[in-house]
């Protein structure tokens, strides 16, 4: 495995769980980590509005998450916070609240897996959020999201691939990879590995080693600025699309979304705008102070939805994805009993396939 974020980690601990002895090699701290920056969200809301098998693959690892959580907390005794308490939209306006809950019923209706939801008008959402603010004019409520620790389960998932047999290498990232006579070879600081076959979830740097074994994973970093406060009362009981409250009384609210390249620093234009929409929609954080701020580096492929692709000879697979959290159950799950069978050479993995972004124009 390359790549020791949340993906490639529950990929490892995927394989070690079915009794593989994965060897994941993890850049380190100096990586761009995508953990970092999120909240944690295990979300359906809208996911797969443009590729309706995405919100198919969504809503089956998010209903498998209560089991995946009871399984590795059993197996690193590692609380991973996740509740399921369900999520609000919240829409500033009420053509935008109309417009998502148009969305929402199209995309449900072309889902194979059904995912619940309602539009909730600003008398009803004052009810269910007394603290909500008068310029929210509704959400949409779905009680299929839910929340969980990213950084706690991502150590969970390095530490569980190493309980159950696999092998964790921090500080080795890998500078290039090469096929060799018996299976891939891949160059790290430390010297070479050999491997049978190799999995890159490298984030961002799958952009430039796919292409060495004949892959494309053409994503880019999209950076999302982040203000955590301290810790207050607990006001917040269910998600949001940009605040929520953690268990310990901090609140995290962050949505912007710039091409900044690799920068992963703040602005504070961005920090102004973060904050006056956390305000406008609950007027008690007025008065909290802000502790934190900082910016991070998603992964995107042109449509947001996951990249997965192998080469013919199944030595080589890439898994370039957005929603590592959501996803975790699905890597550690499925994905990991296609790789240890017909790979993404099947009808279920063809819509990820790169492909689809090379469509030739009429």
């Amino acid at each position: 495995m390359v790549g020791g974020g949340i993906v490639g980690a529950a990929i490892a601990y995927g394989l070690a769980r079915a009794g593989e002895k994965p060897l994941l090699l993890d850049e380190g701290d100096v990586a761009h980590r995508a953990a970092r920056g999120n909240f944690g969200n295990v979300w359906v809301q809208g996911k797969g509005a443009g590729l309706t098998p995405y919100a198919d693959l969504s809503r089956r690892a998010a209903n498998d998450w209560a089991e995946f959580t009871r399984e590795i907390e059993a197996v690193t005794d590692t609380d991973l916070h996740f509740r399921r308490p369900g999520a609000f939209y919240l829409c500033f306006s009420a053509e935008d609240l109309e417009k998502r809950g148009e969305m929402m019923a199209r995309l449900d209706a072309a889902a194979t897996i059904k995912s619940r939801f309602e539009v909730v008008e600003a008398a009803e959402l004052k009810r269910r959020l007394p603290a909500i603010g008068p310029e929210v004019a509704g959400a949409i409520f779905s009680p299929d999201d839910g929340t969980a620790n990213p950084l706690r389960l991502l150590r969970a998932l390095i530490s569980g691939t190493v309980a159950l047999g696999g092998t964790y290498l921090p500080r080795q990232p890998a500078e290039k990879v090469a096929f060799s006579a018996s299976g891939v070879t891949i160059d790290t600081p430390r010297g070479k590995i050999e491997a049978e076959r190799v999995v890159l979830a490298a984030g961002l740097g799958n952009a430039r080693l796919a292409p060495l074994l004949g892959l494309d994973a053409p994503v880019r970093p999209v950076r999302g600025q982040i203000l955590v406060t301290e810790k207050v009362r607990p006001f917040l009981a269910y998600g949001t699309n940009f605040i929520r409250q953690t268990l310990e009384g901090g609140c995290m609210f962050g949505e912007s979304s710039e091409d900044a390249g690799f920068d992963e620093g703040t602005t504070l234009p961005v920090l102004r705008e973060t904050a006056r929409r956390a305000v406008t929609a609950f007027p008690l954080l007025r008065h909290v102070q802000v502790v934190r701020a900082w910016g991070a580096l998603r992964i995107m492929s042109p449509d947001g939805a996951p990249i997965y692709q192998q080469t013919d000879d199944g030595r080589a697979f890439v898994v370039s994805v957005h929603s590592g959290v959501t996803l975790a159950p699905f890597h550690a799950g499925p994905l990991v009993e296609a790789l240890r069978g017909d790979g993404f050479a099947t009808p279920a993995y063809r819509p990820f396939s790169p492909e689809r972004f090379h469509v030739q124009a009429a």
